[in-house]
């Protein structure tokens, strides 16, 4: 059993649309904190109805925007294909068909300078205060095509290469929107793929992650540190909800 089960679960569970297992809490809480650390401001109670009921009635007089309703959704779309094709080779078309489903019907993808359905035109970076610089438009497609090729050639993966792929993946920064929801995304299919404990970058932690990536070449082990207590979040959550003990990661 061990990481076979969770995945066995999510992929059976997500036939079922059966409530209140660990499909139900990863598609909730995934979709509500990686939108949240991008600045979305639909709350884990809304999210949990759009899930559950495709509506929600708003809990203050805020003004919530299309974008973020649609998103959310989209997320849940999101991890639905990255189920269905978790053992799959990572590859550029499906990183690229993770970012349309993402944006899918969004203002965005009216826009041409977010170039939704490819990568970015127009050159981007990471943060404001201690900016990080990205690749040239250009550059991305040859960029990417060397990580994924360096990456796929790696005989047993390990937590310490997906989350290297990560920080690498965000330098890159393919896309015009959505590259950290679409990297997060990718490892947590990649957890799955390679028998490795999958994990859920929460909202409340996201300090932690940003110090994590804007410092990494100089200190890799805080952000991996990070992402090891993430990975012990989502464990716990999974022995509770599928009741069995889980061993090495």
């Amino acid at each position: 059993m061990l990481i076979n089960k969770i995945k066995q679960e999510l992929i059976e569970q997500k036939k079922s649309k059966f409530k209140g297992n660990i499909y139900h809490y990863s598609q909730v809480n995934f979709a509500y904190n990686s939108n949240k650390i991008e600045g979305g401001h639909l709350s884990e109670d809304e999210t949990e109805e759009i899930f559950e009921t495709d509506s929600f009635i708003p809990k203050s007089d805020d003004a919530i925007k299309f974008d973020d309703l649609t998103e959310m959704k989209n997320h849940f779309r999101l991890f639905d294909y990255c189920l269905d094709i978790i053992d799959e080779k990572l590859s550029k078309d499906i990183i690229i068909k993770m970012n349309m489903i993402l944006k899918r019907n969004t203002t965005d993808e009216e826009n041409p300078r977010y170039n939704v359905g490819g990568f970015k035109v127009v050159p981007n970076k990471i943060g404001l205060i201690n900016v990080i610089n990205t690749s040239a438009p250009e550059n991305v497609a040859k960029d990417l095509d060397n990580l994924l090729k360096e990456y796929n050639s790696l005989k047993n993966i390990t937590i310490e290469d997906i989350i290297d792929f990560h920080y690498r993946f965000e330098l890159i920064h393919p896309f015009g929107d959505g590259n950290g929801r679409v990297g997060r995304m990718i490892m947590f299919k990649e957890c799955l793929k390679n028998n490795i404990m999958p994990f859920i970058v929460l909202d409340s932690d996201k300090p932690y992650y940003m110090r994590g990536l804007k410092n990494y070449k100089e200190d890799k082990m805080f952000l991996i540190d990070t992402i090891k207590h993430e990975q012990d979040l989502y464990e716990s959550v999974a022995n509770e909800m599928l009741d069995f003990e889980l061993e090495d990661k």
